[in-house]
């Protein structure tokens, strides 16, 4: 068998491919990354309601949804 040491693991979201780099970046990088992070999904949310039209609107709004409901549970639990 092999040894594998159980140190200190980096999280599964820093290990995704191409999002966690971007995660990483946004939770451990400079001040003014999260404010960039937040421009690049409203831009892209704007590029969606404008090629999609009513559809991309509604799609953003039923993910926000789903994300306030996340956030509301996990406040709730402590």
């Amino acid at each position: 068998m092999s040894y594998i040491p159980n140190g200190d693991r980096t999280p599964l979201l820093y290990r995704l491919p191409i999002l966690g780099r971007m995660i990483r970046e946004t939770l451990e990088g400079d001040e003014d990354t999260p404010f960039y992070a937040l421009a690049a999904v409203l831009s892209l949310w704007a590029i969606a309601v404008i090629t999609f039209g009513y559809p991309g609107l509604i799609t953003g709004a039923l993910i926000m949804t789903a994300t306030i409901l996340l956030i509301l549970i996990r406040l709730t639990r402590g």
